[in-house]
């Protein structure tokens, strides 16, 4: 210890210690011979969490034992300076880093065995969190002492409150002001009122039980505190005063974030922890998805809407728990209702709510919040069963009753936590960046993200791909292909899903139809293993596709990632894209140390299938979303360039839409994880489509609507149809007539030898392993 912080430390203490205690400057002098360096604070690396972005910039995530976003002092809101300072320093500029009479009171406490006494200086708080232990004792607190000289001789004062605002811990996990602000109130350091940035500043006291969240009450009492020193040092007026105290805070909804997406997150956080380790979790590490932070937030609005909306279809399934409440409607009653909820999981959309009173005609409740509401007439009419006198438990809706409500406008109305999961995962159609994927209907109670790892058959929403086999067999669409009852040589008879059949028809008419027989017998046509081959170009795994008929209805796996993969393909005219989530990832300083390589250009080594086959599919799958079993989605949307199929499995128990605008291709999904029906009367067309066009709606607002592309080489539009041209003079299957024949108007022979153009060979070749 030098000489002069010798001399310091002692003239403070003879300043403000009687002469009998002056016994303890020994002591003191001992103790500070092992004191730790200050290199940390002099030389501050913050402990910065893993942050995951949109793509174009909007925080997703955040990841790390502690909360922090560093923020120089310049940046800082005065307001926020002076709260913290008039509480926490106010002498803050005059000093040297101890403050005699604050630090007189706490010697004083401590010797003489009084109320613990905090007071110490800003600087002596830094070196306390930073350098030293939390244990109260007289030759901490000179250490504290002689450090925060050596501190205050090392940096200047603007870089130690800098400092203390950033790494001061502030309850929740939030570490300096902007994360305390992200924290409680969802707002940035400038966006705070005065009566918030009072309450934030009132927090590093007593951070763990003075917290909004912990104890509101405790807080508002803190805040007051504050206000009250900003008036006594001039920072504020008493109209200021007086508003702030009015104001009345509203906290950040838990859960609540600008941008939902935490199945993404999660995706990249393994990707850097993978990468990188443990420490990525306190080095500041960026990642940069390729989400879009509009795109993400219609996605997750569209799967949140349509989950609920399919679970109101059943029945209201009774309370989520009974709690015992005390009589009486006072205060008491307030607080025994916000004790009960503390353990239950709020929620931004499905609130959680305790009952207070209940009738047949009325239902009082309180929130999580504190907040008091009503529902009335269609906000109980689902759950109006359980309001029945001869109503019984588990279903009865009574006083105690922990419930779910969802606001409607200015009305509340009662709800549950959905069974049922759906996702949703969309691509650039040219690039193969995914702009939205939604992993499940709420990530905290199912974590399990369903766009990648949920394995599903995809019902009717294949039968695009096989058709696009189909085409390359000489299959087109004018051929008739019967849609009549069929049974193969093992026994096994499928049949359509209306149970009706149609006849002979037009492949265009099945396809539109999702005729289950018509696909049946173009894949007995092409060949079981032709089509499961073909299927890879989409980026489908062959393996994971049955080598039998019953491929024709879907009864492979496949994950919702590759559905949309597969249809991207079919958008952008025939290429192979590669989905890509984690754009780049930077270090705290922003160098880059990953970045994902640009989209590979599209040429024909890039190609999965020729261009005139895609421009026939889209044909088709127009016709599906104009006249099939998609027809909804032209109609709602009011635009003609949208296309897709729907897909259902043998009694519903998966649900699809898969489709396309040319840039964008979406995949959606809808089941339970335990597999079992969605119900008798369920399809891909009543549950997935209403979520595909609330999302595309949105997603292409703005969109001017696409001109058909030009027509490729290859194709001419005779008798009402397209046609390869190759094909017209004849040669091509103008009839499916059976189970087994084909009819040509060439010799059938020429199927086996027939390759459609040097082009698709050169690809076949490509692709060979």
């Amino acid at each position: 210890m030098s000489l002069r912080h010798s001399r310091r430390l002692f003239l403070s203490l003879a300043l403000i210690i009687p002469a009998p205690l002056l016994l303890t400057a020994s002591v003191v002098q001992a103790s500070t011979f092992d004191l730790p360096p200050i290199d940390r604070i002099v030389n501050y690396q913050p402990k910065l969490p893993l942050q995951v972005f949109t793509a174009d910039g909007v925080e997703l995530a955040q990841f790390g034992a502690e909360r922090r976003e560093y923020v120089p002092l310049a940046r800082t809101p005065k307001r926020l300076q002076d709260a913290v300072l008039a509480v926490e320093d106010a002498r803050f500029r005059e000093h040297s880093g101890v403050d005699p009479k604050g630090m007189a009171r706490a010697v004083v406490a401590a010797l003489t065995g009084g109320r613990r006494q905090g007071a110490s200086t800003i600087t002596q708080q830094l070196v306390r969190t930073m350098l030293l232990t939390r244990e109260f004792s007289v030759e901490r607190k000179a250490k504290e002492i002689v450090l925060a000289f050596k501190v205050e001789d090392a940096l200047s004062k603007d870089r130690i409150l800098e400092i203390y605002l950033n790494e001061i811990f502030l309850g929740q996990r939030a570490y300096g002001f902007a994360a305390a602000a992200q924290t409680y109130f969802g707002k940035s350091m400038d966006q705070l009122s005065l009566a918030e940035t009072a309450m934030l500043a009132g927090l590093p006291q007593n951070p763990y039980y003075a917290n909004p969240v912990a104890n509101f009450e405790r807080a508002v009492q803190r805040q007051r505190v504050v206000l009250q020193r900003m008036l006594a040092v001039g920072a504020i007026t008493e109209q200021q005063l007086a508003a702030a105290r009015a104001e009345k805070l509203k906290l950040r909804s838990p859960g609540q974030r600008s941008v939902h997406a935490a199945h993404v997150a999660e995706m990249a956080r393994r990707v850097v922890v993978e990468r990188f380790g443990t420490e990525a979790y306190s080095t500041g590490l960026r990642v940069t998805t390729s989400l879009r932070a509009a795109d993400q937030r219609a996605a997750h609005d569209a799967v949140q809407r349509g989950v609920l909306a399919f679970d109101r279809r059943g029945s209201w399934r009774g309370p989520e728990s009974q709690e015992t409440l005390p009589s009486g409607n006072g205060a008491e009653l307030e607080r025994a209702a916000a004790e009960a909820l503390k353990d239950h999981h709020d929620d931004e959309t499905l609130r959680v709510a305790i009952v207070v009173t209940a009738s047949a005609k009325e239902v009082r409740a309180q929130l999580a919040t504190g907040e008091r509401i009503t529902l009335q007439g269609e906000g109980l009419r689902w759950a109006q069963r359980a309001l029945q006198p001869a109503a019984k438990a588990p279903l009865k809706l009574q006083r105690g009753s922990v419930v779910r409500v969802v606001r409607n406008g200015k009305s509340w109305a009662i709800s549950q936590w959905p069974e049922a999961e759906a996702a949703l995962v969309a691509l650039d159609t040219r690039t193969g960046r995914v702009r939205a994927l939604v992993g499940g209907f709420d990530f905290t109670r199912q974590p399990f993200n369903h766009v990648t790892q949920g394995w599903r058959q995809p019902g009717s929403a294949i039968k695009p791909l096989l058709v696009s086999a189909a085409l390359e067999e000489r299959v087109m669409p004018a051929t008739i292909v019967d849609d009549l009852p069929f049974t193969a040589p093992n026994g096994w008879s499928p049949d359509n899903s209306s149970g009706d059949y149609s006849g002979p028809i037009t492949l265009r008419e099945g396809l539109a139809k999702s005729s289950n027989l018509v696909s049946v017998r173009v894949l007995q046509h092409v060949g079981t293993q032709r089509a499961r081959d073909w299927t890879t170009r989409f980026g489908l795994d062959a393996n994971r596709q049955p080598d039998n008929l019953t491929l024709a209805l879907g009864t492979g796996l496949v994950t919702p990632l590759q559905m949309a993969r597969a249809y991207a393909t079919l958008a952008n005219g025939g290429w192979r894209v590669e989905p890509v989530v984690v754009e780049k990832i930077t270090d705290a300083h922003g160098k880059v140390l990953f970045e994902a390589p640009p989209p590979a250009p599209l040429t024909n080594e890039s190609r999965a299938i020729p261009e005139r086959n895609a421009f026939v599919m889209g044909s088709l799958l127009n016709d599906v979303t104009r006249t099939g079993t998609a027809a909804r989605a032209q109609a709602q949307l009011k635009r003609n360039d949208v296309y897709g199929k729907t897909g259902t499995t043998d009694d519903a128990v998966d649900a699809w839409f898969t489709g396309y605008h040319p840039t964008l291709a979406t995949a959606v999904w809808m089941g339970y994880d335990k597999p079992r029906s969605l119900g008798g009367r369920e399809s891909g067309g009543r549950a997935a489509l209403p979520i595909w066009m609330d999302y595309m709606g949105a997603a292409l607002k703005g969109v001017p609507e696409a001109a058909p592309g030009e027509t490729p080489a290859g194709l001419v539009y005779e008798n009402g149809d397209w046609l390869y041209s190759e094909w017209t003079n004849g040669g091509w299957a103008e009839r499916i007539a059976d189970d087994t024949g084909v009819q040509y108007a060439q010799p059938p022979g020429l199927l086996e030898s027939f390759r459609p153009s040097s082009l698709l060979e050169l690809i076949q070749n490509a692709i060979k392993p």
